[in-house]
């Protein structure tokens, strides 16, 4: 997946919704699954009838896990490479006291992307 800067609004905002329905898509498997347990996983049976749709959302879930974590664990690398500290310049007196900034957007560091990071992946 490639983020070209020569690409045109409407391609950015395209792969933009792409992303944010790819992520949909993963929040809303996980939310449907139940944790996983041996009694709870896999086919249902005759006499799990009632819970079949259940089960299904489970099996969605978990065959599509392993993958969907591997894009995420990639996407937090892409975006922990591109959100990085940097020395914000300036002259300063005290030499603990130097701003930092994020190498991307520039702003103070930690920046919202790394904050937000930080704050859900504990």
């Amino acid at each position: 997946m490639s983020f070209a800067g020569a690409a045109s609004a409407p391609n950015r905002s395209d792969e933009y919704e792409r992303l944010c329905l790819y992520v949909e898509g993963m929040t809303d498997r996980a939310a449907r699954a139940v944790p996983w347990d041996p009694e709870t996983v896999g086919i249902p049976t005759e006499e799990a009838r009632e819970d079949s749709l259940l089960r299904v959302n489970d099996l969605a879930f978990y065959a599509n896990a392993r993958n969907e974590v591997s894009v995420l664990a990639e996407l937090c690398r892409g975006l922990l490479s591109l959100h990085r500290p940097r020395d914000g310049g300036g002259i300063s007196s005290d030499p603990s006291g130097l701003v930092r900034r994020c190498g991307c957007c520039m702003l103070r560091w930690p920046c919202p992307t790394i904050r937000e990071m930080s704050r859900l992946l504990r």
